[in-house]
């Protein structure tokens, strides 16, 4: 079954954060992070999640209201054991038709194998990298998205 891609609602809330705390450990959101995500929906955020009865997957975007400035994907996760079933894909998918005509960039980590062949199918590529960003020392990678015009 596919999930249905919508926006996030106050309801979903406690689902995001325990799916943050499940897919990114010590470096989730806290939960007050995550009530001021919420609180800015309606200013510069965008919350897309994949609902199939439960929250399986998220997207957060910062999408400033000015059109010329840069998109950012701030967030983006599927739940463990739903991974490699075109979630990611869906998710994206979604999330760049609301950037349409925009410059979107992410951060990923070096090692992030499968995350990085993801957004490369779907025409991202690295701009640069932070070295030694992560804890331990791993490099992220930035990597920007402009829609072919």
């Amino acid at each position: 079954m596919r999930p249905a891609i919508r926006p996030a609602v106050a309801d979903d809330l406690a689902a995001l954060v325990a799916l943050d705390g499940t897919c990114f450990g010590s470096e989730a959101w806290s939960a007050a992070a995550w009530a001021d995500e919420f609180e800015r929906l309606t200013e510069d955020r965008v919350v897309l999640v994949a609902d199939d009865g439960s929250v399986v997957g998220y997207v957060v975007l910062l999408l400033p209201p000015v059109e010329l400035d840069v998109v950012e994907v701030l967030r983006i996760a599927v739940a463990p054991a739903r991974r490699r079933t075109g979630i990611g894909g869906q998710l994206l998918t979604i999330a760049l038709e609301r950037c349409a005509g925009r410059t979107v960039l992410l951060e990923v980590a070096a090692g992030n194998e499968s995350a990085r062949a993801l957004y490369a199918g779907f025409g991202f590529a690295e701009i640069s990298r932070r070295r030694g960003y992560y804890a331990g020392g791993e490099d992220a990678v930035i990597m920007r998205w402009r829609e072919e015009t």
